[in-house]
């Protein structure tokens, strides 16, 4: 019994099904979507590839590259990717455990091996206005430029490549891969694909190639010359913006606010499609001033056709002492939102809000209705609401 359920859950992985059909395999299903990776990475194991428990650096080195956007210093490298600018002496690793200064070049370790692979809805990223109802196929590394203390994926954001169970794809294998499972986009996301820039960029500038599109989930932390590099590839963004107060940035997550607002900023430059994440952290980030301060920021910075997900914060990691986020936080958070002039807020992780639903910012008519990741109605047709004709801002098509 349990060999047939896996094997239905292995086939929901690997095929593209109906809502009625993907609600016929219950909670399995669910469970395969939501999180589960580990059928769809132990079909994609076969026969000659690799797997690697722990090794010791020294035996990483086929999973290595020469890093780009670091600059030579005598002996030792400097990384520019991201704004920790780590500055390593040979044999150093750097703050996301992925790179290292090897015999004066500056290499990753974070290449071709990542440690999960998933196929995910769109929904999840979470992405509401880019190409609803499609998958995406989600590929991570170990590694993280942050230290966030509710982080839901330590396990490998905190990890070192030599610490997690990995698996030999290269940038080709990934789209051979999505394209297989039938994948519209592929999605560099759950630790921080920054971490593993190289390997991002060069997967994303081959499907590009294919006619897949590219989903960088992020904390938005990145150097303005590796962005714009990056954004040549990159067709929409995720970005986490973790609170608008410099100290709290510091404390939670041992990052900068400052470089991802200007991230923001470069990505409405480059005329990239994104979505914002803001994570309300009971006694961190759910004070709502600071909420306020924020979407009147977003605002008066020509952010308002963005969507705007708040999240509930589920206790994680190290601050399992917390609670969730109070239902009526989110709601407050909404309101505020709103009011400010931010035309799509979502509540996110609240199973059966009618925050997660898209309305017509014109004639507040239901637009897209959503039941988890499912779509049960769609009234968005050539980009436009089908009841009044506003333009909704988004990409609907590939």
């Amino acid at each position: 019994m349990a060999k047939k359920k896996e094997k239905r859950v292995e086939n929901l992985l690997f095929k593209r099904i109906t809502r009625r059909q993907f609600i016929g395999y219950g909670a399995a299903g669910l469970a395969a979507l939501s999180a589960g990776g580990y059928l769809l990475n132990k079909a994609l194991k076969k026969p000659g590839s690799s797997i690697f428990p722990g090794e010791a650096p020294s035996e990483l080195w086929k999973w290595s590259k020469e890093g780009y956007h670091y600059r030579k210093l005598g002996e030792n490298v400097q990384c520019e990717v991201c704004p920790n600018s780590c500055l390593l002496e040979p044999g150093d690793r750097s703050i996301c455990r992925n790179k290292i200064n090897h015999e004066g070049k500056l290499y990753t370790l974070a290449y071709g091996n990542p440690c999960a692979v998933h196929i995910d809805p769109i929904e999840k990223k979470p992405l509401f206005h880019f190409l609803p109802q499609s998958l995406a196929f989600s590929i991570a590394t170990a590694g993280c430029t942050f230290r966030c203390l509710n982080c839901q994926n330590w396990s490998i954001s905190q990890s070192k490549p030599e610490e997690t169970r990995n698996y030999d794809l290269m940038p080709g294998k990934v789209i051979e891969a999505a394209m297989q499972n039938k994948c519209s986009s592929i999605a560099y996301t759950y630790s921080e694909p920054t971490a593993f820039y190289e390997y991002m960029y060069d997967s994303s500038k081959l499907a590009q190639g294919r006619g897949i599109k590219n989903i960088w989930i992020t904390n938005g932390s990145m150097n303005e010359e590796a962005l714009r590099d990056l954004c040549k590839y990159m067709d929409a963004a995720n970005v986490d913006l973790k609170g608008f107060k410099e100290d709290i940035y510091n404390e939670l997550n041992a990052g900068q606010l400052k470089p991802i607002l200007h991230t923001l900023k470069v990505l409405k430059e480059e005329k990239k499609w994104f979505e914002i994440t803001n994570l309300v952290v009971p006694s961190w980030t759910d004070d709502l001033g600071m909420i306020r301060e924020m979407c009147s920021w977003l605002d008066k910075e020509g952010f308002s056709d963005y969507p705007l997900h708040f999240s509930r914060f589920t206790p994680l990691y190290k601050l399992t002492h917390l609670p969730p986020t109070p239902v009526k936080t989110l709601e407050n958070a909404r309101k505020i939102a709103q009011d400010e002039g931010i035309k799509f807020v979502y509540i996110g992780n609240v199973p059966g809000t009618e925050a997660q639903n898209t309305y017509c910012p014109r004639c507040s008519k239901l637009l897209i209705e959503r039941q988890g990741y499912l779509i049960k109605q769609n009234h968005i047709k050539d980009g436009t609401c089908e009841f009044c004709g506003e333009k909704i801002p988004g990409v609907w098509t590939l």
